[in-house]
């Protein structure tokens, strides 16, 4: 070795941590955030509408010209009022033959009322630019590094319809549909080691912390997915503390044996209003959850 080439290894061994290069992100943020702009353009994701079935047939072609294998859930749900609701969970799968497998999550659905504490018009129907749309990017950006270089170990996409429908209060069924039935009806095959739900991870200002639920039902994993984090240097953003205790779809994952998790940003002031549309939303924060994402489809 040439004493000009020892000298270049020295001083990059001694280089404080925070200057040294970070290797490329396999993570498009740019990508995924158009996503979340393709997922807006129909109007509002809210069951039996054109929109929600012009999105979930978008979702479903283009997770086939990525996925190794596609499942769609198709089935019929009918709500307190007696109304039925034509739904779908589309199940995109990498590495499929592999025992070791991981589960990633979100909901593609939108509400159909702004009924949030904030709201200017609770007659209104959601966007869902953060609420769902930036758990679908973050699970589309994951699908499009997954399929320029595949997985070693295997790993399922999960897309769920009808989180967002109904009354988590008065009506407990007419929410979390989409997970409730993916729990019941999972596919044949290994199951996933763990799970990890996405969902608000757009928020321009991101701040993730530990979820109830999930310290309850799966501390390992928040261990798991927290360590990933801190390890990419984001520690600012995945806090390692507890703030909220949600009702989300992870639980219904929990409840048949699932090791399963939220990843959640429930600090954002637009949830459940009008407002949450595409300008709350931020291709930086994207690109640190997708980040961490895939470093988890990448560790065996």
């Amino acid at each position: 070795m040439s004493p000009r080439v020892r000298w270049s290894w020295l001083v990059l061994l001694f280089l404080p941590s925070c200057e040294r290069p970070k290797p490329p992100s396999e993570f498009d943020a740019a990508f995924a955030l158009a996503t979340i702009e393709r997922q807006l353009a129909p109007g509002p994701r809210v069951p039996n509408t054109p929109a929600h079935r012009a999105t979930g047939n978008w979702l479903d072609s283009l997770l086939r010209t990525r996925a190794d294998t596609v499942i769609v859930q198709a089935w019929t749900h009918v709500d307190a009022a007696g109304d039925s609701l034509a739904l779908r969970n589309f199940l995109a799968r990498f590495n499929r033959s592999a025992p070791d497998r991981i589960l990633l999550l979100a909901h593609w659905d939108s509400r159909p009322r702004s009924d949030g504490p904030n709201s200017r018009n609770p007659q209104l129907p959601v966007p869902g630019a953060n609420d769902g749309g930036s758990g679908v990017a973050v699970l589309l950006g994951v699908a499009d590094a997954l399929h320029r270089r595949a997985p070693e170990r295997g790993v399922d996409l999960l897309f769920v319809d009808g989180e967002d429908f109904g009354d988590f209060t008065n009506h407990p069924l007419d929410v979390l549909i989409g997970s409730r039935y993916f729990a019941a009806h999972q596919p044949d095959g290994p199951r996933p080691s763990y799970a990890v739900l996405f969902d608000l991870v757009g928020d321009k200002d991101l701040q993730i912390y530990e979820e109830g639920n999930s310290l309850t039902g799966a501390p390992e994993i928040v261990d798991k997915v927290w360590a990933a984090a801190a390890a990419l240097g984001y520690q600012k953003y995945f806090v390692a503390s507890p703030r909220h205790t949600l009702i989300d779809d992870h639980v219904e994952l929990q409840k048949v044996g699932i090791r399963a998790i939220d990843v959640v940003d429930f600090d954002y002031p637009y949830w459940h209003t009008p407002d949450d549309t595409f300008d709350k939303v931020s291709a930086a924060s994207l690109k640190i959850v997708g980040d961490v994402a895939l470093k988890l489809t990448r560790e065996r």
